[in-house]
This record gives structure tokens, C-alpha cells and sequence, in this order.
């Protein structure tokens, strides 16, 4: 074992080596000659004195000599080639470009020359291969981040065990949106102009949902869902996912002004939040797998999120009761809703105030901006995406760029989605099918009166409604 407080070079490891044989190999001769001078000569103690004093003299003066012209050989010829070795291998730690630059005399031995020639290219070829690996986890974190939150590669790529099955149990925030009518409008429309449009939603989403520090789980289509929670919690993970969510609602309406310009029609977002615990890792088979949460806290995130209207962002009871000193709601909204054995309890948030997050919706249209109209129309119920085959009637009474307040002769549940087409044309414009869902509905003289708020509607009837709003303001 080499002891910690001896740090001896290479020039004093060598030159006491030479210095201490050297020493030993006179002593030896020393003690020979004066045994043989006695033994052969039958010498006395004197002479013996005198010439031991004549040898330790001989032995100083070749010891000396040999030292001083050791000392310079071994300095010109190894010692100094080995310290330059040495002084290069330091510069690698401050700056490795400048580690193959080592000054040898011409006349150094070709064994340390040839150490110093296989050392330059075994570094270029350490330095081209560290480079190599640096440049593919790049790209990996890279090209995987695009499909996996950078925070999830991440904690994949530093774990030995981050490419195994399994899981762990973590409570989270979930946040689910999904664009209103969005595959009704791609029906009737370049199939790359909608990517395009799509494309440009989904980094806008995205963006805000990494600057909350979520996790984008999954994009399915225009819907996407995003963690708060995982792989890690920040502690305020409820107050981060509302937050966001109404950013996201907020950009959207920027979103719609550029798209508009563009020729393409406005979008409709709807946002479910709920917060739970879920089995958070990754799942599937060693065939194909994906890094994903499960558990009933994103099924009723995805419940609530189909509650919802564009515009609106609704959060669970679970959610609420953790942010409800600091979130703005409108009164609680209950469902019965299949396969629960409870009704579905949420809340339309439009505003949140706490020390870090101060943000709230931006409505596009005052509640009572109101067209007082009367117009007959059909409507189709929808359940499970599925249209009932037979229309029934119903008739507007008042409407907005928003929503439709009508009479219906038969009931119609909360929440209900419904597909309307209005029975007339104006001015050689016929109206195209509006969809809508059913958010608030009461009694009336043998009629129902149902407030449709609109999900998807062609941006030329929202049109022909505006002008006769600011008709009607006149």
C-alpha cells in the first residue's frame, strides 16, 4: 500500500536508486579489500586504518563523480521526458487540446517517444468516441423528448432499472383537453392544412404545459394529456395544472386570431383536471411498451374534460379541495355518468390567485352580449359518438358567438351533446350543423328551456350571427 504522505517523482525515486546501489556496491568493495589486504599482506590495525581511509576516499570521490554525470544523463535522457509526460497528462483536466503538445529532445529514448505517439492517438481516439457517445445521448434525449417529456428520458437514461417494467403508486394531477368538433372540420378540409393547423395547437399547448414543468403523457390526435406529479412533485401541483390550463385557454384565443388570418377556421378547447393516485412507470410488454400513468384519477379527468365546453376548464372535487382558498369556481356542476357509482362532482374554474400563479380566463363575449332570436331547428342526440337516428325540434330564443338559449318539446339531460342544424338559408348561405352540449336547463309552460353552449360551428355562421348582433346594438 503507497503511503499517503509520500509523493516522491520520478527524479527522486531514480537518482536515490542509483545513489543507494552505488553506495552499496563500494561498501562491499570496501570491506572486501581490507579483508584481503589483512588476510594476504598480514597488515596491522595502522595500516589497515590508513588504508581504509585511502578507499572511503576513492569511494567518495567516484560516488560524486558518478552522481554528477548520472544525474545529468538520467535528467536529459529519462527524468526530464517523463516530467514533460507527466506535465501534459495534467493540461488534459484545464484543456485537452493542448495534452498532445509535449516537447521531447531529439535524442530521447524511442521507448518514451513511442509512449507518447500511442498516447496522443489512443486520446484522439478516446476524445472521438466520448464525442461519439455524447453526440447519440444527445440525440436520444433529443429525438425521445419529442415523444416523452425531456424530464422522463431523462430519469430513463440515468436509472439502470429505468428500462424495465414496473411501476410506482404517486399522487398527481391530471390534465386532459380536446379539441371541440375538430374531426367535423377536417372533414371538409385539406387533410395538410389541418395537420398544419394542428400542429401549430399542439406547440402552443405544449410549450405552456412544459413552462408549468408537466409532463406531456400522450398526444392522441388533437388530445393530449398531462401529468403534474410525476416523474416528481413540486409540492403545488394542483395550483401548476390550473394555472396552465388557463394559459392554455388564454393562448388559444391568441391562437384563433392568427389562424383566422390564415384562413383557417377557430378552435374550441375544452379542459378536464383531477387530481389522484395512479400507478406512474413504465407499462406494457418487453415487445412495446410506454412510459404512462394508470388508475381511476385519469379516467375521471377524461370524464370531466367531456363535460366540458370550449373555453372552459373544469376540475374534479379532488382538485378543488386542494386549491380552494385560491381558485375563482362557478357553483359545483353534478352528474350521474355510466359505469359510477356516484355522481361525477366538478367544478368551471375562471380564476386562480396564490403566490406564485395569478391568472383567469379571458372571456372572449360578455354573458349577456344576447341576440333575442327565434329561429326553429332539428337536433340529433349524441351518446358514445354515436347520432340518434331520429331529429327532434326545437326552437332558438336568444343567441351568442358562444352559446344557444332554446325551448325543446322534449327534455334533454345535462350535458347532453348534440348535433343542430337550423331549417333555413340566408342570403343563398345555408347553415352548416352545429354542434353544441347542454350546460344548464329548466322548466318551463309545458317547454324545456336548455342553454346549448356551442362546441364547433363554421366560422361564416358565426359570421352572419355577429352581424346580426351589431345589427341588432344599433
Amino acid at each position: 500500500m503507497i503511503g499517503k504522505n509520500k509523493k516522491n517523482g520520478v527524479r527522486e525515486i531514480l537518482l536515490m536508486g542509483v545513489f543507494w546501489r552505488i553506495l552499496f556496491i563500494e561498501a562491499v568493495l570496501l570491506v572486501y579489500s581490507l579483508f584481503y589486504r589483512w588476510f594476504t599482506d598480514n597488515a596491522g590495525p595502522s595500516d589497515l586504518f590508513w588504508y581504509a581511509i585511502r578507499i572511503i576516499l576513492l569511494v567518495g570521490i567516484i560516488i560524486i563523480f558518478m552522481m554528477v554525470t548520472l544525474k545529468k544523463f538520467l535528467t536529459d535522457k529519462i527524468i526530464t521526458p517523463l516530467e514533460s509526460l507527466a506535465a501534459a497528462n495534467k493540461e488534459i483536466q484545464k484543456d485537452y487540446t493542448r495534452a498532445d503538445k509535449i516537447d521531447l529532445a531529439d535524442d530521447s529514448p524511442d521507448e518514451i517517444r513511442t509512449i507518447v505517439t500511442s498516447r496522443a492517438a489512443m486520446l484522439k481516439q478516446i476524445l472521438a468516441v466520448s464525442e461519439e457517445r455524447l453526440h447519440l445521448v444527445n440525440f436520444i434525449k433529443e429525438t425521445f423528448g419529442r415523444y416523452l417529456s425531456q424530464t422522463v428520458v431523462d430519469e430513463i437514461l440515468a436509472s439502470p432499472e429505468g428500462h424495465k417494467i414496473g411501476g410506482t403508486r404517486k399522487e398527481v394531477t391530471v390534465l386532459m383537453s380536446d379539441l371541440r368538433g375538430f374531426t367535423s372540420l377536417s372533414e371538409d378540409r385539406d387533410p395538410e392544412e389541418m395537420v398544419q393547423l394542428l400542429n401549430r395547437y399542439l406547440e402552443k399547448m405544449s410549450k405552456i404545459i412544459l413552462k408549468y414543468d408537466g409532463i406531456i403523457d400522450e398526444i392522441i390526435g388533437d388530445a393530449i394529456l398531462a401529468v403534474f406529479g410525476a416523474p416528481k412533485s413540486h409540492g403545488n401541483d394542483p395550483e401548476r395544472a390550473i394555472a396552465c390550463a388557463i394559459e392554455m385557454q388564454n393562448c388559444l384565443a391568441i391562437l384563433n386570431q392568427e389562424v383566422l388570418e390564415s384562413g383557417y377556421p377557430c378552435l374550441e378547447m375544452g379542459i378536464g383536471i383531477n387530481t389522484g393516485t395512479v400507478i406512474v412507470g413504465n407499462i406494457g410488454s418487453e415487445v412495446r411498451m410506454k412510459y404512462g400513468i394508470v388508475g381511476d384519477a385519469v379516467n375521471r379527468a377524461s370524464r370531466i374534460e367531456s363535460n366540458s365546453v370550449g373555453g372552459q376548464v373544469l376540475i374534479g372535487e379532488s382538485t378543488y379541495s386542494r386549491v380552494k382558498p385560491t381558485t375563482k369556481v362557478m357553483p359545483a356542476q353534478h352528474i350521474m355518468m355510466k359505469g359510477m357509482k356516484k355522481p361525477l362532482v366538478f367544478y368551471s374554474v375562471f380564476a386562480i390567485e396564490t403566490q406564485n400563479y395569478n391568472v383567469a380566463l379571458e372571456a372572449s363575449i360578455p354573458s349577456d352580449a344576447r341576440l333575442a332570436i327565434k329561429l326553429p331547428f332539428q337536433y340529433w342526440t349524441i351518446q358514445d359518438k354515436k347520432i340518434s337516428a331520429l331529429p327532434l325540434l326545437g326552437e332558438t330564443i336568444a343567441m351568442d358567438e358562444n352559446n344557444i338559449y332554446a325551448t325543446t318539446t322534449h327534455p334533454i339531460d345535462l350535458y347532453t351533446d348534440i348535433k343542430l342544424n337550423f331549417d333555413f338559408c340566408v342570403e343563398a348561405h345555408c347553415f352548416d350543423d352545429i354542434y353544441a352540449k347542454s350546460t344548464s336547463t329548466q322548466m318551463g309552460q309545458n317547454l324545456r328551456r336548455t342553454k346549448f353552449s356551442i362546441t364547433a360551428m363554421d366560422e361564416n355562421d358565426k359570421t352572419i350571427i355577429r352581424k346580426w348582433m351589431k345589427e341588432a346594438a344599433v
